[in-house]
């Protein structure tokens, strides 16, 4: 064997063996619980459930301190300075609101603790008591992350508030809670300016933005205290006030799910509880360390969030804010020409939901078949050497091959998130294997999939980086046991073979207190065992690969029993539906007394679009697009298609469908902040449409 072929030879034979290893490798061993009797697993490499990463450190109000003090001239905090505002007119006429936005100006670790110092004193000399409660409403910003701060240096427990959230769900968040103070953005305090009438219990209000809207100051008169932050930061710097730190077992947050049914819960976190789950996590991501950049766009108000805004000050890291809506140079409120926060910040890290990552896929999927000839093949090509790469446990391998197409091809894909993503942190519902794939071979980086609710503090399984197989949700996180229990109703037992099946459960520090003020609903999903450890009935149903790795196949109350005796999983039909490049959104509807399923659907417009214009078909807008008989005929036939793929039995199948042209956001009530389906609110909105699909 001459030089050059050892050279090649044995570094790739010593990579595929590796990586063969990898495979086999065990990432969850059984483990001997308490509690109902099931089939438990642990992380393989803690005997026991980790709590804190941090010696000594047991709250989330040491854990900020110890950073500032630790990392004080380090960049901490950064935001973009709003240039300039105009609005641009489409070709249908309508009119969009565009920014420009300046680079990212930087709040050191030392500045960011001198501030939250100061507003924590302004607090206590606005007369806000240790033992009321505040409630921040208010976009993701580095003055909400600095507001939390604040309140946990007095053990003020923090209601956290979508700031979607609709007028009667915010009005019973805050009356339950009895919440007294109110931290809100400009856009915030216009909505309670409109319910103040319905308010019991508010007495302060303080508006993250240095503008207070005229309506707001009419409505507060005399009932409220209305400041800017500034002005209670400064009356806070004239007068310190000492902090009353918390301890682990004190309730740090009342997070209130948007909820796909009813009114919102509020779940109650411990600082033990976001801890245990923050520290799990650091042990899950490689290499996580100060030089780290982490792009903040999410919601605070969603436990994901927040768990990842309390690891990376805890390691050193700068968080970059952005929004949904400027993440890239070509998002909605992006002016053309200028920069998105992705390339403005260049993060190395960042959290994601499907949702999001569908989206760079679908954009980067466009702007490929719209450029066509060389281009598309070129792409092709490099897309499916790397497809081929990850299949046969290649990913090590090909070194200077996996160069040559990210300098030749997937350089300017990488480009949309920055050029310098290396792990990206994926959870708030199930992610597409497909999405997955194309993620992990278009920017290079890694996906940890992650399985949790806001119930467990977001702690519950969390994919290895290492690992490349895709429609599964990793082992247990270090902080958590998950189990499994048999569930006879629906056929999944724990002595199923070749893998157990059964409802999750999770167990662990990290599993939350329970519901505010609902105990009948706490007692249901939460036990406590012999050995006093608390768990969690997710209502989920998974199976245990032999590698101990967790992979989520049904949900208990998504099944639906049909006229004939057939039970339908209605999450995971529309799971494998929504793979289809014409759909949008989906909710699958089964009637008990009907022997069928109908489906609505929301049409994703560039697809479609582009299917009508290659096939000839005119049409004046979108919406009257999505009426005529041969494109509700050709996304049918993309369902059938995906749900013969997946091998959905006939009766799973929708028999008819309503498309809709209108997506579905957060701002319309029809999904959740973290964009998951309100069934009931879905159901009452098209009530007529469904009965008329049932009917015709």
């Amino acid at each position: 064997m001459g030089p050059y072929v050892a050279g090649v030879l044995v570094p790739l034979v010593v990579t595929i063996l590796l990586q063969n290893r990898r495979s086999r490798k065990k990432r969850g061993l059984p483990a001997d619980v308490g509690g109902e009797p099931g089939y438990a697993i642990r992380n393989c490499r803690f005997n026991a459930p980790v709590e804190t990463a941090w010696d000594g450190i047991t709250t989330l109000a040491e854990l900020f301190e110890y950073s500032c003090k630790k990392y004080h001239h380090k960049k901490l905090l950064g935001t973009r300075k709003l240039l300039s505002r105009e609005m641009e007119v489409s070709a249908d006429g309508r009119s969009f609101e565009k920014l420009h936005l300046g680079d990212y100006e930087w709040l050191s670790y030392g500045q960011a603790f001198e501030i939250v110092c100061n507003f924590s004193s302004g607090l206590a000399l606005l007369g806000h008591q240790r033992d009321e409660r505040v409630a921040i409403f208010a976009d993701t910003c580095e003055e909400w992350l600095m507001a939390l701060q604040s309140c946990f240096r007095r053990n003020v427990t923090v209601v956290t508030i979508y700031a979607s959230l609709g007028e009667e769900a915010l009005c019973y968040s805050l009356n339950q809670t009895e919440v007294t103070t109110v931290i809100c953005g400009q856009k915030e305090l216009k909505k309670l300016a409109d319910v103040s009438g319905q308010l019991d219990t508010v007495k302060r209000v303080i508006c993250i933005d240095n503008e207070i809207p005229s309506s707001a100051i009419i409505a507060a008169g005399s009932n409220w205290v209305l400041k800017t932050f500034s002005e209670v930061e400064t009356l806070g710097r004239g007068n310190p006030v000492d902090p009353d730190l918390p301890v682990a077992a004190d309730t740090a947050v009342i997070m209130y799910t948007s909820g796909s049914t009813g009114l919102p819960k509020g779940v109650m976190m411990t600082h033990r509880n976001v801890l245990a789950t923050a520290s799990a996590v650091l042990t899950i991501v490689p290499g996580l360390g100060s030089k780290d950049v982490y792009l903040a766009y999410l919601p605070l108000a969603h436990i994901l969030e927040l768990a990842a805004e309390t690891i990376v000050p805890g390691i050193g890291g700068s968080i970059g804010y952005g929004s949904p809506l400027t993440l890239t140079d070509t998002s909605n409120k992006i002016k053309k020409g200028t920069k998105g926060d992705a390339s403005a910040l260049s993060p190395s890290v960042m959290a994601a939901v499907p949702a999001i990552l569908d989206r760079v896929r679908d954009g980067v999927r466009k702007k490929v078949d719209a450029a066509g000839g060389f281009s598309k093949k070129l792409f092709d090509l490099a897309y499916s050497r790397r497809l081929s790469a990850i299949n046969g446990n290649w990913f090590g391998a090909w070194g200077l091959e996996r160069h040559f197409w990210n300098l030749l091809v997937f350089k300017k894909v990488q480009a949309i998130l920055g050029g310098r993503i290396r792990f990206i942190l994926s959870g708030g519902a199930p992610l597409s294997g497909d999405t997955q794939r194309f993620i992990n071979i278009c920017l290079g980086a890694p996906i940890g999939q992650g399985y949790g609710l806001t119930e467990t503090c977001a702690g519950g399984t969390f994919s290895d980086y290492d690992d490349t197989s895709v429609g599964r949700v990793g082992p247990p996180l270090p902080c958590s046991y998950i189990k499994l229990i048999d569930w006879a109703e629906g056929g999944y037992q724990t002595s199923d073979s070749p893998m157990p099946r059964g409802e999750i459960i999770i167990g662990g520090p990290n599993v939350t207190l329970g519901y505010f003020k609902n105990e009948e609903k706490t007692k249901e999903v939460y036990k406590v065992d012999e050995r006093g450890m608390s768990w969690f009935y997710t209502g989920d149903i998974g199976q245990f690969h032999a590698d101990g790795c967790l992979e989520i196949i049904d949900r208990k109350k998504d099944i639906v029993k049909l006229q004939h005796g057939e039970y339908v999983s209605l999450g995971k039909v529309e799971a494998a539906l929504i793979v289809s490049s014409y759909v949008d959104n989906i909710m699958l509807h089964a009637d008990p007394f009907h022997s069928y399923c109908v489906a609505i659907v929301v049409a994703a417009q560039a697809a479609v679009e582009d299917w009508a214009r290659k096939h000839g078909i005119n049409f004046v807008d979108f919406h009257e697009l999505c009426q005529k008989e041969e494109t509700i005929k050709e996304v049918y036939a993309s369902l059938v298609k995906a749900a013969k793929a997946a091998r959905l039995e006939k009766f799973e199948i929708p028999a008819k469908i309503k498309l809709l042209s209108e997506a579905w956001t957060p701002e319309s009530g029809l999904v959740t902040a973290a964009l998951k389906l309100k069934r009931d609110v879905i159901k009452k909105a098209f009530s007529q449409e469904l009965a008329q699909l049932y009917s015709s």
